[in-house]
């Protein structure tokens, strides 16, 4: 029994000693590097590999064939040199400006994550490091975590009969909600195909943008609530009872019109469970690519609902025949209702290099010939998260005012 006794205690100790092992086996090669001038500064340790590379979307981007799609701009790539030790590095060539970078490596051919950054973050089904330059008075300052007042994040399931099945959602309050009796306008943010509830929190940096925005005056408090677009889905990878599924592209439920129908569905538990103010003139909808497209069916289709509308790098494509879904039918009439119903603001925002950026012009030719009132916000680039965070921080402040 003595023996027995101590060759568990043996085996507890190994056990511990593995357990702590990450207490003491932190990587001595810092990457990224920041340096002074805002130049970074990327290692990776791999003394038998043949090529190193960086790509990330700080580089130059690159252009990529795609089927359907033609030429799209992708993250470019960068060499790093290998020292007498064994380890590669690759300084930027030029100062970067502030704002959310996303990188990885990839080690002759295979992509890697940096071992020595324990911050990443999923698009998808990519998972990517990240870092962050910050710089007082940019738009970057608003996505750290700043020494303000914090609002909330909740994750909440609710009941779709419209989609016939609980559903999970992402919902901040602002700060001071809990401690009050006031009643809020709601803003609802929606994802693009192969993101989730997740996704506008994650890659969007929402609570801190609005954290920052409200904190500056810039933003009215608001509930922002972040819906899961997938009609086939309970709620994001890993997080619903068909377990630890792979993500994925999958929109084939898109287009149905099903989303939109049961949009409704959304509405009305926020309605119920928060303190709403519960008319059009303080509900917002607001979406990136196919977000952008369940925004802009919804938001006609529910004329009544949303008095702000915000298109960002929308997905928008031919509108009649949409597998036969009412929702899609009569585009022009069902916008005609919407626009003498008097939105108050109606944004769209698209890169100059987005691949959608014909499609955004031929409905905003729609617009223009029907003298329908709009703004129109152009940035460079194209259709990445960069751009959808520039779009969030320049539409919530023009909301409920």
């Amino acid at each position: 029994m003595r023996k027995l006794t101590v060759i568990a205690l043996g085996v507890l100790a190994i056990n511990s000693l593995s357990a702590q092992q990450a207490l003491w086996d932190s990587s001595k090669i810092k990457s990224p590097q920041v340096n002074e001038d805002n130049t970074v500064t990327f290692q990776f340790y791999a003394p038998q590999a043949d090529l190193v590379q960086v790509t990330g979307d700080f580089l130059p981007p690159r252009e990529l064939e795609t089927p359907g799609h033609g030429k799209v701009s992708v993250a470019g790539i960068a060499d790093l040199t290998k020292d007498e030790n064994g380890v590669w590095s690759f300084t930027t060539p030029s100062p970067l400006d502030p704002e959310l970078y996303m990188y990885s490596f990839i080690v002759d051919g295979l992509r890697s994550l940096d071992p020595a950054n324990v911050y990443m973050i999923r698009d998808v089904a990519t998972v990517t490091n990240i870092f962050l330059i910050d710089g007082e008075g940019s738009r970057a300052h608003n996505y750290m975590v700043n020494d303000v007042p914090h609002g909330s994040v909740s994750r909440v399931w609710y009941d779709s009969p419209g989609l016939g099945m609980k559903r999970r959602m992402s919902i901040y309050t602002p700060p001071g909600y809990e401690d009050s009796n006031e009643s809020y306008p709601v803003f609802y943010l929606l994802h693009g195909a192969g993101g989730d509830e997740e996704a506008w929190l994650a890659l969007g940096r929402t609570a801190q943008i609005m954290d920052n925005l409200i904190a500056e005056g810039k933003a009215e408090p608001m509930i922002v609530v972040m819906t899961n677009g997938n009609p086939s889905q309970e709620g994001a990878p890993g997080e619903t009872s068909e377990g630890l599924f792979p993500p994925n592209m999958d929109i084939s439920r898109m287009n149905r019109g099903e989303f939109e129908t049961s949009f409704p569905d959304v509405v009305n538990y926020v309605d119920k469970h928060y303190r709403t103010k519960a008319d059009k003139a303080h509900r917002a909808i607001a979406g990136l690519s196919m977000g952008g497209f369940h925004s802009l069916h919804t938001s006609k289709l529910y004329p009544d609902m949303f008095d702000y509308v915000g298109l960002f790098s929308a997905a928008i494509f031919p509108f009649e025949g949409r597998n036969g879904a009412p929702v899609y039918q009569d585009f022009e009439g069902k916008l005609k209702t919407q626009f003498e119903k008097n939105p108050k603001l109606y944004w769209i925002a698209i890169g100059d290099e987005d691949f959608l950026y014909q499609d955004n012009v031929k409905f905003r030719k729609i617009l223009d010939d029907n003298k329908y009132p709009y703004v129109y916000y152009e940035t460079p680039e194209g259709h990445i998260w960069k751009n959808w965070r520039i779009y969030l921080t320049e539409f919530a402040p023009q909301l409920f005012k």
